[in-house]
């Protein structure tokens, strides 16, 4: 018993240095940055561009009801773009799915568990087979399942595009004409000025579909668009460049709309 409490005491003597020294027990892990720019105005301006972009967790409404228990399979990528085509299949997006309605306290059955079952399983519910979803059903865990959701992408495309620069080239060369010695100098500086700035816009669209796991009927389905902007500046005086780019990318944008759909599957048919 003397053992017990002499262990004890040196572990709460521990946790309390740990407390002191600024190390929280079981707090969340922290990594440091090697970049060699780490800390410049490019790091802090990169990292603050990042930050926005990064993953966030949604608060999903009714995240404490236990959802109905559920299979997401592979939905559609409608859109002909082929830079989303090239990184985008159905699977990766029923990924995202997966996570986002684990997090909204559903009962996710994973497609990595139903094995040779995913096919029949997507085939049955994409050509609405009541018989063939009904014997799939009946198997193993699956006899569980209420809801069969996919996520469809319908639309990715740019929609608009906006350029604007100046070139100091021209406004320089007048100055250096008609200003003299010191006007030469000034046409110098203005000559050197080069500045360009470009947006694009994109619209990605993505529908959502609820079925009934023994009917095939669909129960719900909604349909978001969110937009998607990158931009670049570039700018340069007397040698001296300072230039941006960036903008939340593909996997980002299905991401948020998959958590917007969720969102809309757990405040309203949950």
């Amino acid at each position: 018993m003397t053992a017990i409490v002499t262990r004890f005491r040196c572990c709460a003597a521990f946790a309390a240095a740990l407390a002191l020294a600024g190390v929280g027990v079981g707090a969340q892990p922290t990594f440091g940055n090697p970049s060699p720019t780490a800390g410049s105005s490019t790091s802090e301006k990169a990292n603050a561009a990042a930050d926005a972009a990064a993953y966030r967790e949604v608060d999903y409404v009714n995240r404490a009801k236990r959802g109905p228990a559920l299979v997401v399979i592979p939905g559609e990528v409608k859109s002909n773009n082929a830079s989303f085509l090239q990184k985008f299949g159905p699977n990766n997006i029923a990924d995202f799915g997966e996570l986002e309605l684990s997090n909204a306290n559903f009962q996710v059955l994973e497609r990595a568990n139903l094995g040779n079952l995913l096919r029949e399983v997507s085939l049955a519910y994409n050509l609405g087979d009541q018989a063939a979803a009904r014997k799939t059903m009946q198997i193993g865990k699956l006899r569980s399942t209420k809801w069969i959701v996919k996520f469809d992408i319908l639309k990715a495309e740019q929609i608009a595009e906006n350029k604007k620069g100046f070139d100091g080239r021209a406004v320089g060369g007048l100055i250096s004409l008609f200003g003299g010695v010191a006007g030469s100098a000034a046409g110098t500086v203005a000559g050197s000025v080069q500045n360009q700035e470009a947006t694009g816009v994109w619209l990605i669209g993505m529908r959502y579909k609820i079925m009934d796991a023994s009917t095939t009927e669909q129960v719900a389905q909604g349909y978001k668009e969110l937009k998607m902007e990158v931009g670049a500046t570039q700018s340069s005086v007397m040698g001296i460049s300072e230039g941006a780019k960036g903008g939340v990318g593909l996997d980002t944008m299905v991401q948020r709309l998959v958590q917007t759909a969720v969102w809309d599957i757990d405040s309203k048919y949950k």
